[in-house]
């Protein structure tokens, strides 16, 4: 259940793009954020010197997202071998806890939850090669370790993190009366505006083949969702095997029908009104 929460950033070194600390109210965690040019500042804290969970993010070669996740026990020995033998990584985000309540158990359940977590969402690359099972825990322990992670959760998407949201988790049930319809240049689908981008719902076929005047990077990212099985080939259509958020619209609009589209105005609802109409409607 959502409730108002106080989240507070301390930029470390005076500026917006350094070494951040984060403090949540009534909470004994904290995350570390900072950039790999910003690792050797960052190592001097001495939250990292304690256990913890961390990922590791960044862009690969072919411009999707990725993440790493892992645990450690001393998290500044683990970043600094990181530095080393890991090259897609641009920036860091390691949560530990202010009164040492994070141990050795604590934190290899988090590792495990946050991977189930983001190979269940399938939205970033993960590039763990493995899925480490949940350690043995009391029940009691175990509840404690998930409401730390509910709380990490909530600070993740703040800080540009949103690999382990369901794409449509926070909408309505599908065919509910934010559902919108694209049905044109051989794609038919369904999806809904969210908060963070556009969501397109499982069960929509995209065209099977892109036009020629698709751009690359549309042929690419169609590429990556087929080889993630977020599309599948089926009755000569690529269809959508899970809910996929998308950055925009246009974004979403231009995979179903493989090439450019404005997707305010190719997604309506059951009305008839574009998405462009339903977005002027709200500022008036």
């Amino acid at each position: 259940m959502s409730r108002p929460t106080s989240i507070r950033i301390f930029l470390a070194d005076g500026t917006p793009d350094g070494v951040r600390i984060i403090d949540k109210s009534n909470w004994t965690g904290r995350a570390v954020v900072a950039s790999r040019t910003q690792l050797s500042d960052a190592l001097q804290r001495d939250e990292l010197t304690r256990p913890g969970v961390y990922v590791l993010a960044g862009m690969g070669d072919d411009g999707e997202s990725r993440l790493y996740i892992g645990e450690a026990d001393a998290l500044d020995q683990r970043l600094r071998s990181h530095a080393s033998k890991k090259d897609f990584w641009t920036w860091f985000v390691a949560f530990t806890s202010t009164d040492e309540s994070l141990n050795k158990a604590y934190v290899r359940y988090l590792e495990a939850r946050l991977i189930t977590l983001a190979r269940t969402a399938n939205q970033w690359t993960v590039e763990n090669s493995a899925s480490p099972n949940e350690p043995p825990m009391s029940e009691a322990d175990a509840a404690d370790a998930e409401w730390f992670l509910n709380e990490m959760l909530l600070i993740y998407p703040i800080l540009g993190i949103d690999a382990f949201e369901i794409a449509a988790s926070e909408a309505a049930p599908p065919g509910g009366a934010d559902d919108l319809v694209l049905d044109q240049r051989g794609g038919q689908g369904r999806g809904r505006e969210t908060k963070d981008g556009f969501v397109v719902l499982a069960g929509s076929r995209a065209r099977a083949s892109e036009v020629p005047s698709a751009q690359a990077w549309l042929t690419d990212l169609r590429s990556k969702l087929t080889e993630r099985g977020v599309l599948v080939e089926d009755a000569g259509t690529l269809l959508f095997t899970q809910d996929y958020r998308f950055t925009s619209p246009s974004a979403a609009a231009a995979v179903l029908v493989g090439g450019n589209a404005n997707g305010r105005k190719v997604w309506r609802d059951g009305e008839g009104r574009t998405l462009r109409d339903i977005q002027d409607s709200r500022a008036s």
